[in-house]
Parts: C-alpha cells; structure tokens; sequence
C-alpha cells in the first residue's frame, strides 16, 4: 500500500508498474480493490481488467484501450497468470506506449519473469514484491475481526487469509472448541480455490504425494506412483506450480496447500492415502538404509515428517530450521562440559553418572552446536546394553532399573542388545520445541529406525510434557518404574520390538486413521501378542501337546498372535519344521524320534513312547525335554528375527 500511495503521490523514484505475485488466496484480489478505492480517491480513472481477457495481444489491448485516452490512469491487471504468456509483449510494445505518468499492476500466482529487475531499462520504474502469509499477531486480528477469538490458531493455516477466514465462517456456524481442526468443508474449499481444476489424474496423485512427503524428487515419484510412467514430466509440471518451491531437498508445496491436499485425500480415500503412505515411506526406509555415517539422520527426518501428525512427534519435533544446530562426536576435552551441563540441568549425581558413561561408551554421546557460533547447548546419550557389568549398575539406577525390567520380560540371545535414551539436556530454557530437540529426537529415530538387534528401546524422563505425550500417543510406554536421581525422579519409557515390531509401530504412530488396508493393519495388530520368553516357552509345550486337537491349537496364544503367518503357514506348520530340522542334526536324532514318536505319532502315554523308541524311560523323558527346549528355542529365534529395524520393513514384497 505505501509503494502504491507514493507512486499515486508521483514521488521521485517512485514506481510505475508494480508486479505482485503470491498463493491463491493470498489477498491479492483485495490488494487490487483497495488500489483501486485509493487510485479513485487521488482523481484517478482506473481501468480493471481480468487475465481471463485471453493470451491475444490485440484482445488485452482492447480491454485496456482506455489509458491510451487518459492522462494518469491506473491500470489494475488481476489474474495475471492466466495471460502472463503476454510478458514480453507487455515489456516490449504495450507500456512503453503509455502516456507519461500511467500507472500498471499486474497481480497472479506466478513470479514475473527475472528480466523485470535485471534490464537496466525497467530496473528503476518495477518493483516486484511477493505476497506473502500474514504474521501471527496479524492472523489473530483477522480472525478477530471476523468475530472469531480463535486461541491456538489453526496450524494448518498459519497465515493464510482465505484459510484463516474459511476457519472464521466454520466457527461462527459451529461454534468449534478452541484448538479444534476445521471442519473437512474448509479443506474442501482450500482444495478447489487453491489447486482448482488439474490436467489429469496423474497430475492430482503427483500433487498428493508431493503434499503428503517432506520433499519430493524425481525418484520418489517414481517410487510413489508405480502405475506412472513419466514420472519426469509430472516432477517438472510441479516445478512450475506457484504453490511450489524448489529447495535443496527437492520440492515442497506451501503449508495451507500441503495441509488442505492431504487431509482431503486422507477423508475422501482413505485406502489409497494408507496406499501411497506406505509407498513413500519404505522408498524413505530403503534410501536411509543405505545412508552412512552423518548421513542417517538427515535420511530419517524425511520418514519421521510423515508422522507429524501423531501426537507422539508432533509433540515434541518443530519442523523448524534444525541448520541453526549441528550435531557432532564429543572431542576428549568436551567431556568436561558435558558433565557441568548435566549437573546444571539435572544435578551432580546426574554429572556423575554421565562422565562414567563418557568413560564406558564415549561413542554413546553427541553434543549440539550453534551453527554460527559453535557454542555448545546440548547433549544427548544413546547408551548400547549387552552385558553390563556390576559397577556400572551400581553407579546408574536408571539402568540398573532397565536391565531387571528387560530381565524380568526375557533375558537378551546372541547378536541382541538395549538401547536407552539416557540423557536428552538442552540449555535453552524451552527445550522441547527447538532445533536442539528436533535433532536429539532424530537421533534416536536413526537408532531405532536403522540399528539391527535392539530388543528394546528407552527414553528416560522427568518431564511431564512428554510423560503425557507419550504415554497417549508414543510407541514408549510407561514400565511402571520411577527412579530416583538425586533430587529428581525419572520415569521410564519402553518399547519391546519383539511385542510389536517396527512395521507395525509405524502403522500406529501416523495420522489419526489407519495408514494400512485394513487386512494388513489386522495382521500387525494380531502379532503385538507375542508374550515374554517364559510364557513363550508354554504355548509351545502346550501347543505340542495339542498337535490332534486342531481347535485347541486354534486357542493357542501363538496361532492368536499371526506369528507364523507372514510365512503362509500355520502354528502346526511351524512346530513340524522345527521337529524335522532337529532331525537332520545327529546331536538331535533322539530328542527328534522322541517328539515324533510322542507327539506326531501320538503315543497314548509316555511309557508307551519309550518303549516305540527303545530308550529306558528316564533317558527318553531327557531327550523329549531337550527336544522341546530345541523346538522352543528354534521357534523363539524364528520370532526374533523378524523383530528388526528398516531393513526387514523395506525387504518385504
């Protein structure tokens, strides 16, 4: 408005054609009407004239044939984009034949091409200025305004008028509780102003993809819509879209047209919505999967963005610029910071007990630095638990109180490890929504996401922000242990992936509706059954015992849990290849002709087996006890192993 007055004023150095550019429903129709009011207002004639004129030069001229009759005119161009093919035309013929002291505003969706600013010639009479959202204290005064003291505003609006004034309409009809999602007729409407009418179906999936990823790339189209084969037209029509910006990770869609596109999918289809999730996130899996080193948290970051609306993450992850931290391995003479800002943040026992830590897995450790200074404002742990020894149990409670939970559920095997959270310290007074903890919370993204072996993870917390985060919403759930530190007491956050695999916690963690067709979130909720070794070890001895009884074996806990399905077999399946595997082992021979005979063959009493087998009774109940213990514990290892990070997720047809 200031540079449109000045130019009305006819200041020195003032502009005579101003070219605005922003996202539909921005206000730039509203720009021009006010322009206009103020233009009248000064004694101006004003000509207004639509880009829907066409892309003729003769037709736009004679729609703006008026300012070649008047001394001062404003001309007011809305819906430039539609025309803009007349650029050069403009530029070249059409105003540079326009009597001295006319004014010209063009406003569309599309930038202006960069010549307007770069040839000498037009340089110093152009200004070009982007449109962009309302600040917060301006969005509060809009919704104000409309009647609507809407506390939190909507994020999915942030200051987008038409979004913020479509949530004004939708509250006064409704009259929504505060910090309530609009109704789906405003993600409707978004949708048909801000996207309108699409070349194709191929165009609209291409669209909803790119609002449903973090960022989207040529590859990731690819690997999104199978069913496309010119997934590089379809990357470079995005590219071109006003609503799109291109950025070092590729492209990404302004956040009131990510946010009304993808809620929209998601109610209007829901099965292709979980379709294309799944398709975008094991492309995301498979691409961390192969990253190395640094690498492995900025691969998972992408994977994470598409759970940002389950409670767990979008709770504690901003989204922000995590550029204005970095993360890096403590050098040696770190270790002495690392231990003060613990004892400033959570005592001296707590110092302590991080430089033991230092001393014992200094690869456990990343400290976080401001980019432009490198001051040091956090630190996090990720301690990996084998076999920890007496002294280290003894100097921290906290993982002594882990490692007797792990025990108490089912003691590690071979290749098997816990990891733990340990220590999450940030020196920014609000650390639970800043770049620091963005990077922390990656971190141990990465550790669970794409480290094989862990049977359980860990966070430990005294904050009670995340104790009601995550116990609603998380994948960690509280373990019933409270442990004291000091003055402080932490509560403890599990997740055994041998009771829900990563697929399946992944499932869970998304937006607000399933993110799988129903068969497959079917599948994952049936395999959360799986129990602790102990009672593991039962259902496989009863499960043999019920080898004849096909409706008992139906009641097992195993056939309930779906674990042996992904296989295509059934429980009785899996229990006769164990049996047959200790068959073709001649350490095994007996304990397999013992299960055999017993079991298979049914014998109606123990004796009646030890005779078949021609083994005196105390000798054949020994190699039936072994032979059960081997088919447990094959069956036991089958399980295990199909509790692993990305890789197994990403392998699967």
């Amino acid at each position: 408005m200031a540079l449109f007055r000045r130019a009305l004023a006819g200041e020195a150095g003032s502009l005579s054609v101003l070219l605005l550019h922003g996202l539909a429903g921005v206000g730039k129709s509203s720009l021009l009407r006010q322009f206009a009011v103020d233009a009248r207002s000064a004694g101006r004639t004003v000509i207004e004239i639509s880009g829907r004129v066409g892309s003729s030069p003769a037709a736009f001229e004679l729609a703006a044939a008026e300012m070649f009759t008047r001394d001062n005119a404003v001309l007011l161009v809305d819906d430039f984009e539609r025309c803009q093919v007349l650029e050069g035309w403009l530029r070249d013929h059409f105003l540079p034949r326009l009597p001295v002291g006319a004014l010209t505003v063009f406003a569309g969706r599309r930038a202006p091409a960069p010549v307007w600013e770069t040839d000498p010639g037009w340089a110093e009479v152009v200004r070009v200025v982007r449109l962009e959202d309302l600040s917060r204290e301006d969005a509060a005064a809009l919704l104000a305004s409309r009647g609507v003291p809407y506390e939190p505003l909507p994020a999915f609006a942030g200051g987008h008028p038409l979004a913020l004034a479509l949530v004004a309409e939708v509250a006064l009809q409704a009259a929504p509780s505060a910090g309530e999602l609009p109704a789906q007729e405003v993600y409707s409407k978004l949708v048909e102003h801000l996207v309108g009418d699409l070349p194709s179906a191929a165009h609209r999936h291409a669209l909803e993809v790119c609002c449903h990823a973090r960022a989207t790339t040529e590859e990731l189209l690819r690997a999104a819509l199978p069913g496309e084969d010119d997934a590089a037209a379809l990357f470079a029509w995005l590219r071109r879209l006003p609503s799109v910006k291109a950025g070092p990770e590729g492209v990404a869609p302004h956040d009131v047209v990510r946010g009304a596109v993808d809620a929209d999918l998601r109610w209007r289809d829901p099965q292709r919505y979980a379709a294309m999730h799944g398709r975008i996130r094991d492309h995301l899996l498979k691409r961390a999967v192969e990253a190395r080193g640094a690498d492995r948290i900025g691969a998972v970051a992408p994977i994470m963005y598409l759970y940002r609306s389950g409670g767990f993450l979008g709770d504690l992850v901003t989204w922000g610029n995590r550029s204005e931290v970095h993360e890096e391995e403590p050098r040696s003479k770190d270790h002495t910071a690392v231990a003060r800002m613990a004892e400033r943040a959570e005592g001296a026992r707590s110092a302590t007990i991080a430089r033991l830590w230092l001393a014992r897995q200094p690869e456990a450790f990343r400290v976080y630095r401001r980019s432009d200074t490198g001051e040091m404002v956090g630190f996090s742990t990720w301690l990996t638990l084998r076999d920890p020894d007496e002294k280290e149990l003894r100097a921290d409670p906290v993982v002594a109180a882990v490692w007797s939970h792990v025990h108490a559920v089912g003691a590690l095997r071979p290749g098997e490890h816990v990891g733990i959270a340990r220590f999450m310290v940030s020196s920014e007074p609000h650390s639970w929504a800043s770049p620091v903890m963005d990077s922390m919370v990656l971190r141990i993204a990465a550790e669970v996401l794409l480290v094989r072996g862990a049977v359980w993870s860990f966070i430990i917390s005294a904050d009670p922000d995340l104790r009601r985060s995550a116990t609603a919403h998380g994948p960690f759930h509280p373990t019933g242990t409270d442990v004291v530190v000091g003055r402080r007491t932490y509560r403890i956050f599990g997740h055994d992936w041998r009771a829900e695999p990563l697929e399946c916690t992944l499932d869970h963690t998304g937006p607000p509706r399933n993110l799988r067709p129903m068969a497959e979130s079917a599948a994952c909720a049936h395999k959360t059954a799986v129990m602790a070794r102990p009672e593991f070890d039962e259902a496989v001895r009863e499960a043999l015992r019920c080898w004849h009884r096909p409706d008992a074996l139906a009641r097992n806990p195993l056939s309930r849990s779906g674990l042996f399905a992904d296989a295509g077999s059934s429980l009785r399946d899996a229990l006769e290849r164990a049996i047959d595997t200790l068959g073709g082992d001649p350490r095994s021979v007996k304990a397999h002709r013992a299960l055999t005979v017993t079991f298979v063959d049914g014998a109606p009493t123990q004796e009646a087996a030890a005779r078949r087998v021609e083994l005196p009774f105390s000798t054949y109940r020994r190699h039936l006890t072994l032979g059960i213990r081997y088919v447990s514990e094959l069956l036991w290892h089958q399980v295990m192993r199909s509790v692993s990070p990305a890789a197994s997720v990403v392998a699967r047809p």
